[in-house]
């Protein structure tokens, strides 16, 4: 491994500034997150005999994955196999994913997938009773299953909450943010320090002490000022992980979904998605003047990778001045039957995609890179696992491929209870944490943030830009202080600041276009940039980064 000298933002706190716990729970292992990775973690390490406690933001319902609408990549079609599907992962994943990874990802997925209808997920069938398979970017066959037409996420949701909520060895500790990790002696996770709206001591914070943690808290996508995501995805798990010493990885992968609904120039936070499997079944891309301009632009035209059509779309817009292209979905048998999910938001926002044309734009959408983990996903910290958006198990590589993310969830979270179930270390009393910065970012500093990663950190990047907002996500870290009051709002805001800082180090280190990470000002790939960039907190707080070939390990045996 090899420094990357680039510019970096210092003094980002290596504790969030909070009030001692107050009150404490204690489980065999505590999962930090409620969509499908941690709701699987849980079900496999309950599975195991071991007591859970699942801490989650808001309601156990309330995470990225009910807002899934595409559906699960898994090999189910007897003319379909594994090798195709891990060739497709690949070519998406532009040179970075980890064959191992994939390997794992491809052929425990169908296994993993069937598991999840035993656990009472129902899928889309036809007459005779067989799983109605679709196709999406960059796929070469037909093999995403899904629910309710564009549902998928939420019907995933629903099964995997009522097998929790059933299990009375699984502890739901709801409305609660994570803020940091509790480690033993030996520093070894041991816990984790959390807030909870009216629990405990007036101000909510206490921990739950554990001889394992799983971080499974999604996405980062409210770091940019508009995303697909949720409100609660502001990059606490990757930002806890650097604080605790834990490497993070690819983080400059971000993916920008091509098509989601745009709603006007001034809009904020989460937009509604126009899924890619509307253009699976037909829909085409147009731009002002009604011309198709996907059909020249890759051999799959419309179904070319994610990362392809967001800079074929931000291409058009920047020759033609306007904010948006238009899906032509008009052609779509059924539409509305079949994405009623999508329908529905179009009509909200008043556009029919049954009769008009529907207005698209990329916005930020999936966190390829995260903490980084092995095949078991353990983190570099012990005791210390992530699975699903916050983890990197280098499957997507620099751009992840349609409907990996939920099958990701599904096969890693097994991985992980099985680990569990094998290697769980007997309990260890937490340590009182050293001196370390612990300063906080005014709540009003957030739209700074935010502001700043999309005008200069987003689809289309240079040079100049990322220095620019180096700059000025480094002002903010200078201006960190005692004086900003605990809460929720400062903690959020933090825990984006220093995911944006990281994520600014890793995009100005790498100099190249590779997958979702498009340089104007080094418009191809480089050999050379065939790594991957580790990224670190040091003792003061700065980000540090470091080249690592693929194919070398980072995790060390625990």
């Amino acid at each position: 491994m090899t420094a990357v000298t680039a510019g970096t933002v210092t003094g980002l706190p290596r504790r969030l500034a909070a009030p001692a716990p107050g009150w404490e729970l204690s489980a065999d292992v505590c999962v930090v997150g409620s969509g499908i990775a941690g709701l699987c973690v849980a079900l496999h390490a309950r599975a195991a005999g071991l007591s859970v406690a699942v801490v989650t933001k808001v309601r156990v319902d309330d995470g990225s994955t009910r807002w899934a609408q595409g559906g699960i990549a898994a090999v189910l079609d007897p003319a379909d196999t594994p090798g195709a599907h891990a060739r497709d992962t690949e070519v998406a994943g532009v040179g970075l994913c980890e064959p191992d990874a994939v390997s794992v990802l491809v052929h425990e997925g169908p296994g993993r997938l069937r598991q999840l209808i035993d656990w009472g997920a129902a899928f889309d069938r036809d007459r005779a009773g067989t799983l109605l398979l679709t196709r999406e970017g960059g796929h070469s066959a037909r093999r995403i299953v899904h629910a309710g037409g564009d549902a998928t996420g939420s019907e995933v949701q629903r099964a995997l909450t009522d097998a929790v909520r059933a299990d009375p060895g699984v502890t739901l500790v709801e409305h609660a943010m994570v803020l940091d990790l509790l480690t033993d002696a030996a520093g070894r996770a041991a816990g984790v320090t959390l807030h909870v709206l009216g629990e405990g001591s007036a101000d909510g914070v206490g921990a739950v002490r554990a001889r394992a943690v799983v971080l499974a808290t999604g996405g980062m996508g409210q770091v940019y000022a508009a995303t697909t995501n949720p409100p609660v995805s502001t990059g606490d798990g990757v930002a806890l992980g650097l604080r605790a010493g834990a490497v993070a990885t690819d983080l400059e992968f971000v993916q920008f979904h091509p098509t989601a609904l745009y709603l006007g120039p001034g809009a904020r936070g989460q937009q509604p998605l126009v899924s890619e499997a509307l253009r699976g079944e037909g829909a085409v891309l147009r731009d002002g003047a009604g011309q198709r301009f996907m059909a020249g632009a890759h051999p799959l035209a419309e179904l070319a990778p994610r990362d392809v059509v967001a800079k074929a779309i931000t291409r058009v817009q920047l020759r033609d001045g306007v904010d948006h292209v238009w899906l032509d979905a008009r052609a779509v048998p059924g539409l509305a039957a079949r994405f009623p999910t999508i329908v529905a938001s179009c009509r909200a926002a008043g556009v029919d995609p049954v009769a008009d044309l529907v207005p698209v734009t990329p916005a930020a959408h999936y966190a390829s890179g995260g903490l980084a983990t092995d095949l078991v996903g353990r983190t570099t910290v012990r005791g210390l696992y992530a699975c699903g958006e916050v983890a990197c198990t280098g499957v997507h590589g620099a751009n992840r491929l349609a409907s990996n993310s939920l099958l990701e969830g599904l096969v890693f979270a097994a991985r992980i209870g099985a680990e569990l179930a094998a290697h769980l270390p007997p309990s260890a009393p937490a340590v009182a944490p050293g001196a370390a910065p612990a300063g906080l970012l005014d709540p009003a500093g957030r739209r700074e943030v935010t502001e700043t990663m999309s005008a200069r950190v987003g689809a289309l990047r240079t040079g100049s830009g990322l220095a620019e907002a180096t700059g000025r996500l480094a002002a903010l870290a200078a201006g960190l202080d005692g004086h900003t009051a605990p809460g929720v709002a400062g903690w959020e805001a933090t825990d984006l600041l220093t995911v944006a800082s990281a994520l600014t180090t890793a995009a100005a280190a790498r100099e190249e276009t590779r997958g979702c990470h498009w340089r104007e000002d080094h418009p191809g790939p480089a050999e050379d940039w065939r790594v991957h960039l580790d990224l670190r907190l040091d003792a003061d707080g700065a980000v540090r980064v470091t080249r690592r070939p693929v194919g070398t390990p980072v995790v060390p045996p625990w």
